[in-house]
């Protein structure tokens, strides 16, 4: 998190932080009196940290993912787990849009040409393609799907979806009775979905098959949600045109087929990393903190308890 935030925690609680020199001791000699943990969606918290500290009441993601976390087994101990919702919508949804632009106007292969001192040499970059009249497929019609369906409107693109639940939306837009009939609809599909065991490569190469030879793929939302082994195959075959890739299986240490790869465009999970965007979350998640320290319900907690956690 920003150091503001960082600082502000230090005068407020006794932090132990477990990834400095000496945390991992300081975590095990304070395990009975560990309260709360502050981390990430993708780090999360396993679950033998449940069981080594008896008194945790909150574990507050700095972030909106829950896949790392046993939301069961915190539900079952009565332990609050927030997320910092809303916040980070606009700059992920402006991320997924950077990332449409980015592939069908080749920027990444035109930063390369240029960089390469081919393009002084004579060498041309492929005609990229327009925007408008595109059709995106959005592949979740969450907060951040629908901000990225306004962005990409104002482009001149067409809206369908898909979601795992019905949810109300502009009739202009198409809806989609599967991810596969999304894909073969559209020329762009977003994912923008969590990452759970139900989505879980979702977007399989059936998927891939259907988003077809001209489709591009955009994922802002989870590494699990895309069967890796498929996307390879399907930018390496020619199966779609190109990937804009935010989030990955195994991050930061991602495939190396990827860096092989001219056809995608990469990025190293930044969806909401912006100086605002990163200070509202770090605020939301001490409001969660003060809240859980006073006796209160953390306003953003995704677990319902009968009364308070401890």
């Amino acid at each position: 998190m920003l150091a503001e935030i960082e600082e502000r925690l230090d005068a407020a609680y006794a932090v132990v932080r477990l990834f400095e020199p000496g945390g991992a001791e300081a975590a095990k000699a304070a395990e009975g009196r560990i309260r709360a943990v502050v981390t990430g969606g993708g780090t999360g918290l396993a679950r033998e940290w449940f069981d080594r500290l008896p008194e945790l009441g909150l574990v507050a993601v700095n972030g909106v993912g829950t896949d790392k976390v046993d939301l069961d087994l915190a539900r079952r101990r009565a332990i609050h787990v927030s997320t910092t919702p809303g916040v980070l919508t606009d700059d992920v949804a402006d991320l997924a849009m950077a990332l449409v632009l980015g592939i069908l106007r080749r920027l990444g292969e035109g930063d390369r040409l240029v960089r390469s001192l081919h393009w002084s040499q004579g060498g041309t970059l492929p005609l990229g393609s327009s925007l408008r009249g595109r059709r995106l497929g959005i592949l979740g019609l969450g907060q951040i799907g629908r901000a990225l369906a306004r962005r990409a409107e104002a482009f001149g693109m067409t809206i369908a979806y898909w979601n795992r639940s019905p949810v109300e939306a502009p009739a202009a837009y198409r809806r989609c009775d599967t991810p596969t009939a999304l894909a073969s609809e559209c020329d762009v599909l977003a994912v923008c979905l969590a990452g759970t065991a139900a989505t879980e490569n979702m977007v399989s190469h059936e998927v891939l098959a259907a988003l077809g030879k001209d489709g591009v793929l955009v994922n802002v939302a989870r590494g699990s949600v895309v069967d890796e082994d498929a996307l390879i195959a399907a930018l390496r075959d020619g199966t779609i045109a190109g990937a804009g890739l935010d989030v990955f299986v195994g991050e930061p240490k991602i495939r190396n087929e990827f860096m092989t790869l001219e056809n995608v465009l990469l990025m190293p999970h930044q969806g909401s990393a912006t100086i605002e965007t990163r200070r509202a979350m770090g605020e939301l998640v001490l409001a969660n903190l003060a809240a859980f320290f006073d006796g209160a319900t953390p306003p953003t907690s995704v677990i319902q308890l009968e009364g308070n956690a401890r």
